[in-house]
């Protein structure tokens, strides 16, 4: 999975409907460009550098998977779609938008186009003031400074003020509501991906299946008739193992957990690879086990179609999984639907991601979260 970076922006306008030029910009850099995770107070501040009307200022915190020179270019054309027009001169000029990189994780950079963290930073009140709200805890990687630090010794004598409470987009998705999320599909589908930018963007705890160690894995995809019997035996010990100790770690009723697994997978991969009287035995342990396990308030299917499964798997590179036949994949894919139907008490949500790419397409990502925001609702 690509690294998400913690950006700090810094969002201005000083032409037409200030407030509004601000949640526009907003609402489209979470639609685009990255996950807007929190949103400082609206300020109002004299202009600086040059005379012209105020401005309405505001910080968001957005998380990013890309190089800080692509989420510039990003960041550029969404200025343009909310209609900013850029001049050659190099002097400061009013604007109904402004949106600039104050910091890129914890990163130093200076190019022609961009230098991180921003170099007027310890200058501007309008700056650091929202910034004291949502990121306090961040310090200047060059001159090693709290952002408390940086608005006591800031210069900056211009007004300055709170005027109005702004919403981030995360803050209207209750996910927390449900306590203990699980996230499952088929192999190649994106689960642990999906899960591990949830937490990121949530604050959640993960519980996330380990697998790679599983000695019959590599047998069972060359012989699958021999291996199948002692892989799900092992898969079931593992995984009962696995999620009663990390569930353990947590409280079910505070803390707010999303797994990529739940352990009634392992009865759909064993209906699949088991033969019938094998497969008998191994319900019956099953449903001893899964009895004492806890359930999770929401469950999330992912489901990608078997070309793309297959695409998946060979862009990650695991060389045990490289030789998995797509009738294979068809039957787990089926497998999982059948089962979901039957489960009445289960809370479930289907959603078909085979045509699009959370990782690389920040609309995909936001389309995943407003399906799920539509399952609270």
């Amino acid at each position: 999975m690509n690294q998400q970076h913690r950006v700090i922006l810094s969002l201005g306008s000083n032409q037409g409907n200030r407030l509004e030029n601000i949640e526009h910009a907003i609402a489209l850099l979470h639609k685009e460009v990255g996950t807007i995770v929190a949103v400082s107070s609206l300020y109002e501040s004299d202009s600086w550098g040059f005379d012209s009307d105020s401005f309405y200022n505001c910080i968001a915190v957005l998380h990013a998977n890309t190089s800080a020179g692509k989420l510039l270019k990003n960041i550029l054309k969404a200025e343009k779609k909310l209609g900013r027009i850029r001049s050659d001169s190099a002097l400061y000029q009013p604007r109904i938008i402004d949106i600039d990189i104050v910091s890129y994780g914890e990163e130093v950079l200076e190019t022609p186009t961009l230098q991180v963290p921003h170099k007027h930073l310890p200058d501007r009140l309008f700056v650091l003031m929202p910034m004291e709200e949502v990121v306090s805890d961040w310090v200047h990687p060059i001159v090693k400074k709290t952002v408390s630090e940086l608005i006591k010794d800031c210069a900056d004598a211009g007004a300055c003020k709170k005027i109005a409470s702004l919403t981030a987009p995360l803050s209207k998705i209750k996910l927390e509501n449900f306590n203990y999320i699980a996230v499952e599909g088929n192999i190649g589908a994106g689960k642990t991906t999906l899960v591990s930018k949830i937490a990121e963007d949530f604050n959640a705890k993960t519980v996330l299946e380990r697998f790679a160690d599983n000695p019959f894995l590599p047998k069972f995809y060359k012989d699958q008739n021999r291996y199948a019997f002692p892989l799900e035996m092992s898969f079931l010990a593992d995984r009962y193992q696995q999620i009663s100790d990390d569930l353990a770690q947590f409280d079910l009723f505070k803390d707010f957990i999303v797994a990529d697994y739940h352990i009634f997978k392992s009865l759909i991969f064993a209906k699949v690879t088991l033969a019938e009287d094998e497969y008998r035995l191994y319900k019956t342990l099953f449903d001893i086990i899964y009895k004492e396990m806890p359930k999770p308030a929401l469950y999330i299917y992912l489901y990608q179609n078997t070309e793309r499964l297959l695409q998946n798997i060979k862009r990650r590179g695991r060389s045990y999984e490289q030789e998995i036949p797509a009738a294979y994949l068809e039957k787990i894919n089926n497998g999982y639907l059948d089962y979901i139907k039957t489960q009445k008490d289960l809370n479930v949500l289907i959603i078909d991601v085979s045509e699009r790419d959370f990782v690389k397409n920040q609309e995909d990502y936001i389309f995943v979260l407003n399906e799920i925001q539509n399952k609270i609702r």
